[in-house]
């Protein structure tokens, strides 16, 4: 997605804040949201039980200033943010007065409640703010470039909506609010969320251990699991994202499973918990979302898609991203204009597997220091998911190498697209299905992006196996 690196990019530190390290509370929203919305009208006899558990925000009109004309008129356009507020029965994940956000993310759904995309926007992007009024006791915003989430903490939920239409062009009719205090109740209200590990997890921050392979976590477990940073892959809060967003879809195929759905007990004790943790707006009616549920009945875990808006690591900005064009301004299009993302999926008849289901461990077998971590960082940029970063056990290794195992085949060609020509070569022996990228002296580097590179909007769907690409 990235269209390339100018130098070396800063990820974040890992001596990370407090805030910083609670950015896993994204994937709750997306949770919720695409939950609450979609099947709640399945328990109708508890529908005002549950509706009655939603709070409500009004936002004036004139706190959103001049806004995008609604291009697809009867799909709907749902902001979420994430509210990380550390009072009451938060208190326990550490105290700070306020209230703030490291979730925004943006739920559409289509005009014939066939198909539904939740797009996320990374926390620590860097984009123009606009100007937002002082009102409820915050100080309001001056226009300026900044970090996304600055919004919410100057102007609250009406300056998030009106920094994200700013910046998108997508007309918002909605917003949803989630705080995280009921996650543990929803994940155990469904019986357990399945993961796969690829590796054991030892997590003293996440206090979290658990051994490799295929479970099913449980509240305090799952808690933990979506903690979760240093232990796992190349330790940034991205890599983090890409596995929340596998932790969502799995929740979701879950949830609006056969298991769940026909389970009334289950499904009502899922949604208590979700919307015990919702604040909407006063339009986002329970009339309104009772229609949207009951319109959407039909709507396949196979149809809603998770896509994390074109970023790259900045240079400028070391610790943070910006957003990369066009790909960026082409996803807002196809969101705003309710269109899909069309193009390069199939090629000489054989269907092409997107980076966003591809995990990656990257060895360097070369004497230059730091090169692994480099490139693993050029790899998240593009979508792919870092698994492991490490040095090969022999150096120096003389060709670059893609070993795959006969499941992993089909992910082997996507990420030989990516690197230059080189004398290197495919070897068919790796062990798990993960890609294992070997790193040799004859390394060129990976190939400039294309501009119009629509594989790179491509998210992947509420049925992903994690199990099939870890």
């Amino acid at each position: 997605m990235s269209s390339g690196l100018i130098g070396a990019p800063t990820k974040p530190s890992d001596k990370a804040s407090p805030r910083r390290r609670r950015r896993w509370l994204w994937w709750l929203v997306a949770a919720v949201t695409t939950v609450v919305l979609l099947v709640g009208a399945t328990v109708t006899g508890a529908y005002f039980k549950l509706s009655g558990n939603v709070k409500h925000i009004d936002v004036p009109d004139e706190d959103l200033g001049a806004r995008p004309v609604k291009v697809a008129t009867k799909a709907m356009n749902v902001l979420v943010v994430g509210s990380d507020q550390r009072s009451g029965k938060n208190a326990k994940y550490g105290k700070f007065p306020g209230e703030r956000t490291d979730t925004i993310m943006l739920a559409h759904i289509s005009p014939k409640r066939d198909n539904a995309m939740v797009v996320s926007f990374p926390r620590d992007s860097m984009v123009q703010l606009p100007e937002c009024r002082a009102r409820q006791g915050l100080p309001g915003q001056k226009a300026h470039l900044g970090m996304i989430n600055e919004s919410f903490n100057s102007g609250g939920i009406g300056c998030t909506w009106k920094t994200i239409e700013s910046l998108t062009g997508i007309h918002i009719d909605h917003f949803v609010k989630v705080d995280f205090t009921g996650f543990k109740d929803m994940v155990d209200a469904v019986g357990g969320v399945e993961v796969c590990i690829p590796e054991p997890i030892h997590d003293k921050k996440a206090l979290l251990t658990l051994p490799a392979g295929r479970q099913t976590l449980k509240g305090e477990q799952a808690l933990g699991y979506v903690r979760a940073r240093y232990s796992l892959g190349d330790g940034s809060d991205i890599g983090r994202i890409q596995r929340q967003q596998m932790f969502i879809a799995s929740m979701i195929k879950k949830v609006m499973s056969g298991e769940t759905l026909t389970d009334p007990a289950r499904l009502f004790g899922f949604l208590d918990a979700a919307t015990k943790s919702v604040t909407t707006d006063p339009a986002l009616t329970p009339t309104v979302m009772k229609d949207l549920a009951t319109s959407a009945q039909g709507l396949a875990a196979g149809q809603i898609h998770f896509i994390t808006t074109p970023w790259r690591y900045s240079v400028t900005y070391p610790g943070r991203v910006e957003w990369v064009e066009p790909q960026s301004k082409k996803l807002f299009q196809i969101v705003a204009k309710d269109t899909s993302v069309t193009g390069s999926g199939v090629k000489g008849g054989q269907s092409r597997v997107p980076r966003s289901k591809i995990q990656v461990e990257v060895r360097n077998g070369t004497a230059r220091k730091g090169l692994g971590g480099l490139v693993a960082v050029q790899l998240e940029e593009r979508g792919y998911h870092i698994a492991k970063i490490a040095d090969a056990p022999h150096k120096p290794y003389p060709k670059t190498t893609i070993a795959y195992s006969p499941k992993g085949a089909p992910a082997a060609p996507t990420l030989t697209r990516d690197v230059l020509k080189s004398t290197g070569k495919l070897v068919q022996s790796a062990t798990t299905p993960r890609l294992i990228l070997t790193i040799g002296d004859d390394w060129r580097g990976l190939r400039p992006p294309k501009q119009n590179d629509v594989d790179s909007l491509k998210g992947f769907d509420a049925t992903h196996d994690s199990c099939a690409d870890a």
